[in-house]
């Protein structure tokens, strides 16, 4: 347990949540405060009345309404940092969750479950109990999905140093990142998928309007005032406020369907918007060292004058304007003024302006989402390393106490591995629960972290690039009408494929052929081994067949041999689940077999 790391979000989880009492009490306090202005107001209102000063009741109104307005905007105030404080506490408890028992509140992956792919569902990857809900952090869904991406595909040398570096500095700005994800907390909690409408917004036909309704619809406010001024001094130039007014209301009218179309599409997103121009500030105002860091927060600036962050923030307020016009409010603004088109063509100039960045700021924010949750390894588990990427001709994978990342610290058995730049099949023979299979997905779990820039759970450990391929977990299906063999053969016809089309493959096979019979078990592994390594193919074969194992002395140069022991104490095992050069000389399965009172 990392109590130095829990210890630290306990002390902000405690200041966060000072914080949302703090904020609590004013707004308890303005809200009386309103209540109070409202009474003594009516009070004065009515007190004014009784005076012969016409302009002091006036006078009364426009102060309550100024001073009333004055504490709704400072109780807003003291909301929206109230609810910060909220997700704040939230980011802290889950940190400590996940830490002490392995929970999280964000996504587990589930969607990108694949059983066709290469290693994801062998190595829990993604679901229940997996990687990616280990370190997810990402509250949007484009987040999640360039996360899913990193851990699905391996990357080139050149990006997976440079998102080493950006981990390295992202875990030493912990105050940074932990406001980064309360800002965009509201996204993991919102049911709908906002920013796929904006972009569906974005991709919308342009709609045109004559030179002369924007000529119009720019002045008729002005003129409006104008009007009103004039029959405030000669009453027979009302008629004109009222033609106005109708002549407001009909073109309204007449772009009733194109507001509506766009309130439909983005109508709701306002708030929702303040929160990711926020983000993207955060991003764009921080110093960054790092490379990776440094170039995104660079694509935040569209031009020399106009900025995303402040481009998307005055989205918001035109969202909010438009909502203002289709509220209980919108027939006295429209008569006034053609207040939806304003704010309609307002919009559209905005979606004509900024469709081009506009994708590229959440593609940032995704970014940063994914390169965090990547980090939080890095201060979660700080006796974890940074790996080292070789390039090297051949295939490296080297490893000192390296462990499974899903397994406690207080249950971790650790083990080391070598292969430095060359080509090998290592077999791995043991008896049952010994430790095979787990081994094997701490090398390939740990590989498929390392080359995504993350943290690996070991001392030290350098890796090539390389594609991982697993054939674990291999189940027949009845509505496929597939059986565990011919399932098997599939998995296996995969991995020929694949070694013919990708470079570096590294595969993790867990007793193959086990659908059919010993002996063809026995001679159908044995063909497959010297298929592979007739394509110089490289990876671990673990097993329970001894007969494997001699083929290192048909091949001394290719095949290693390792494996896992057990110590029998009477009826009793005690597994070690350390890894050793050689071949299994103990095994327990009919020791197993006798404890179900079963004699052989």
């Amino acid at each position: 347990m990392n109590t130095p790391v829990i210890d630290y979000y306990q002390s902000k989880l405690s200041h966060s949540r000072s914080g949302i009492s703090r904020y609590e009490i004013l707004i308890n306090k303005f809200s009386i405060l309103r209540l109070i202005v409202i009474s003594v107001g009516i009070l004065l209102f009515y007190q004014s009345l009784k005076l012969e000063a016409f302009w002091l009741p006036v006078l009364v109104f426009f102060a309550v309404i100024i001073i009333f307005s004055f504490l709704v905007r400072k109780q807003n105030f003291f909301e929206k940092k109230r609810n910060y404080f909220k997700d704040l506490s939230a980011v802290y408890l889950n940190e400590i969750e996940s830490i002490e028992k392995r929970t999280n509140i964000y996504s587990d992956g589930s969607g990108w479950e694949d059983d066709l792919h290469p290693y994801t569902s062998d190595l829990d990857i993604f679901g229940k109990g997996s990687l990616f809900e280990l370190i997810n952090r990402c509250a949007t869904v484009l987040g999640n999905a360039k996360l899913a991406e990193w851990l699905q595909k391996r990357a080139v040398s050149s990006v997976l140093r440079e998102r080493q570096t950006a981990v390295e500095e992202l875990a030493s700005k912990q105050n940074w990142k932990h406001t980064f994800q309360a800002l965009l907390f509201f996204s993991k909690q919102s049911k709908e998928d906002h920013v796929r409408q904006l972009f569906q917004y974005l991709k919308t036909v342009q709609v045109s309007a004559s030179g002369i309704i924007r000529f119009y619809v720019k002045w008729a406010p002005w003129t409006f005032a104008l009007f009103a001024g004039i029959a405030w001094f000669f009453p027979i130039f009302i008629i004109l406020i009222i033609v106005m007014g109708i002549a407001n209301l009909l073109l309204m009218q007449a772009y009733n369907s194109s507001v509506m179309k766009t309130d439909s599409l983005i109508g709701k997103m306002s708030k929702i918007l303040g929160h990711f121009s926020e983000a993207l500030s955060a991003i764009g105002t921080e110093m960054w060292k790092s490379s990776l860091c440094d170039q995104l927060a660079s694509e935040l600036t569209s031009d020399e004058q106009s900025k995303l962050p402040q481009q998307i923030k005055r989205l918001s307020v035109l969202i909010k304007q438009l909502s203002l016009g289709l509220s209980n409010l919108g027939p006295v603004l429209n008569f006034i003024m053609p207040w939806n088109v304003i704010q309609f063509f307002a919009i559209e100039d905005w979606k004509n302006a900024n469709k081009a960045n506009i994708e590229d700021a959440f593609a940032v924010i995704a970014s940063f989402e994914a390169l965090i949750s990547l980090s939080n390894l890095r201060n979660n588990y700080p006796d974890w390393v940074i790996p080292e990427i070789i390039d090297t001709e051949n295939y490296t994978l080297t490893a000192k106490s390296i462990g499974h990342p899903l397994i406690s610290s207080e249950s971790r058995v650790t083990n080391d591995y070598s292969l430095n730049n060359e080509l090998k099949i290592d077999i791995i023979t043991g008896s049952n629960m010994a430790g095979k299979s787990t081994f094997l997905r701490t090398l390939g779990i740990n590989t498929v972290l390392a080359l995504s820039g993350a943290p690996v759970c070991a001392e030290k450990m350098e890796v090539s690039p390389m594609l991982i391929f697993s054939y674990m977990r291999i189940r027949d299906s009845l509505n496929e009408n597939t059986s565990t063999f011919k399932a098997e053969l599939d998995r296996l016809q995969s991995l020929l494929e694949t070694l013919q089309t990708e470079d570096k493959v590294f595969f993790l096979i867990d007793e193959m052929l086990r659908g059919t019979n010993s002996v063809d078990k026995y001679l159908g592994s044995k063909a497959i081994i010297e298929k592979l390594i007739s394509q110089n193919a490289v990876g671990i074969i673990a097993t329970h067949d001894l007969q494997i194992a001699d083929l290192e002395e048909k091949f001394p140069q290719y095949i290693r041999n390792f494996y896992f022991d057990i110590e029998i104490e009477g009826t009793e095992m005690k597994f070690d689940y350390k890894l050793k050069e050689g071949e299994c000389k103990t095994f327990n399965a009919s020791l197993l077999l006798k404890r179900l009172g079963i004699e052989v």
